[in-house]
């Protein structure tokens, strides 16, 4: 997780107001009337659901509690998730590692195997994070990230025993689980060494050793084993990370680096621009795919393993429908730049800032506690049902896609950013190559309709709500059915209200 999340009211409104001096004009006004053009014909390219493979979520420990794992098995079944990431599978509670009176390291692998078998029984592979420091191999006690949590982040005190670590840690899990399956999960060494995850010193010097001693201790475990980095926020380090391993030798086997959308352009590209955060993820994973083409190891895979709107608590931009258009205009934006990226997070079982205090403080998750869920959580739902392969279309606010058995799925909506009014949007689809389709079905997520704020609202937004509300919360947040419309003409049209997301689905 980037950086400290800064919750109170004031923090936020100076937010708002800084994007409201960086939104830039839009392609599509709101106000008037949109024309699409649906050609069934039109040229086409594989569109792989890279942004639903992997989802972050917080630290190893938690993926323990039950709540997790109901967060996990919802998410499961409405996305394509494949991995789940997560932080600190070296912090002492885990109970790891230790060392006796000697100073010879002792491992325990009770909590470890408990947390990767959780993961595994609900059919999903990890992406492991090698984080954070053990305190008895620390080479500063006293170096505490601010984060509820206080993990160790000074370098080790002894590189020969971090090195060792590293290689137990692999070895054992391909002993319990088969190389046939570990090889499909992910080593990536730290997390955003270039912020205050990381107090080696200097920071990008030191990381490279911690890097260099992780890599080849996990391909003494096997070469098929794979691993990369640098796990850096704002985009930075990987084409001088790949230079590196270039120079000296060292395995990589994927880059990783996070963005998101509130980022600011000095830290991410190193200029003075005012880009919205409507336009930042992508932006910085177009910058990040091209250092990688000009590199040493063009062919690289990149991972972009976190990313979300904001890096902040703000309940205007992760609570409510607003996810939707953006993450839609996100996908339309990245297709084809990486394999995968992870959406931060899939819930809010988390605690980076503490234990939670309300169900809707601006968590980053697609649940909110209890597991009830946010509009995100069926924006997902739609964008799931997108297909595998996209048509070209007239429209920056559309995805038009093909299914494997032939139907047509679109996804069209109203963005605008969290600060800004908005207004709602008419939107007509023009249908071509269609035969004889006279009709289309329809689902639609607002903040209206698909969650629960609203409920919420009316009941004087209780921060501990009871079993009753909890339960008329859930309800609330339903996804509607969809909705059965004719189509006019061989044409369509529908009006998205503000931060509106539509799936529209067309048979064969």
């Amino acid at each position: 997780m980037k950086k400290l999340c800064f919750c109170s009211a004031l923090a936020t409104i100076l937010l708002l107001l800084s994007n409201s001096l960086e939104s830039s004009p839009r392609e599509d006004s709101p106000a008037a009337t949109q024309e699409i053009t649906v050609d069934a014909n039109a040229p086409a390219h594989p569109f792989p659901h890279f942004w639903e493979r992997m989802f972050g979520s917080g630290r190893a420990i938690l993926s323990l509690r039950e709540s997790y794992r109901n967060d996990l098995r919802e998410t499961k079944r409405i996305t394509g998730l494949e991995y789940v990431r997560f932080h600190a599978i070296f912090h002492d509670e885990t109970g790891f590692y230790d060392e006796d009176a000697n100073g010879n390291p002792k491992y325990n692998f009770s909590y470890v195997d408990q947390i990767y078998d959780g993961l595994l029984a609900n059919h999903v592979r990890p992406f492991i994070e090698l984080s954070f420091t053990p305190k008895k191999l620390s080479s500063d006690p006293n170096a505490l990230h601010p984060f509820w949590y206080k993990q160790n982040v000074a370098p080790p005190r002894d590189w020969s025993k971090w090195e060792q670590l590293v290689e137990t840690f692999a070895r054992h899990l391909v002993e319990r689980y088969g190389i046939e399956e570990v090889a499909q999960w992910y080593f990536e060494v730290w997390n955003e060494p270039n912020l205050d995850f990381w107090a080696g010193s200097p920071r990008e010097a030191t990381y490279y050793e911690l890097y260099d001693r992780a890599a080849r201790a996990i391909k003494r475990v096997n070469s098929r084993l794979r691993v990369g980095g640098p796990a850096t926020a704002q985009a930075a380090w990987v084409d001088r990370f790949l230079a590196h391993c270039k120079e000296k030798n060292v395995s990589v086997d994927f880059a990783s680096t996070h963005v998101y959308g509130n980022d600011k352009a000095e830290d991410v590209f190193g200029t003075h621009e005012n880009i919205p955060r409507t336009r930042m993820v992508c932006r910085a994973v177009k910058k990040v795919h091209d250092q990688i083409a000009a590199s040493p190891y063009p062919d690289t895979p990149l991972i972009w393993s976190e990313f979300n709107a904001s890096y902040m608590n703000e309940p205007a931009v992760t609570d409510t429908a607003f996810i939707g258009p953006w993450m839609a205009d996100t996908i339309r934006q990245c297709d084809g730049l990486t394999e995968m990226m992870s959406y931060w997070t899939f819930s809010d079982v988390f605690e980076e800032q503490g234990v939670v205090k309300t169900p809707f403080y601006g968590g980053f998750g697609l649940l909110a506690e209890r597991s009830i869920p946010k509009a995100a959580f069926n924006d997902f739902v739609l964008l799931h049902q997108l297909g595998d392969v996209r048509l070209e279309a007239n429209s920056d606010s559309a995805l038009v896609t093909r299914r494997s058995n032939g139907e047509v799925a679109i996804a069209v909506w109203n963005l605008f950013l969290p600060e800004e009014t908005g207004s709602p949007k008419t939107v007509t689809l023009h249908f071509k190559g269609f035969g004889s389709t006279h009709s289309a079905r329809i689902a639609m997520v607002d903040n209206e309709h698909g969650s629960p704020l609203p409920a919420w609202n009316k009941m004087a937004r209780p921060a501990s709500p009871t079993l009753a509300q909890i339960e008329t919360l859930r309800r609330a947040a339903a996804l509607p059915s969809p909705r059965e419309q004719n189509l006019t003409n061989d044409s369509l049209t529908l009006t998205l209200q503000p931060h509106a997301l539509a799936l529209i689905e067309m048979g064969k």
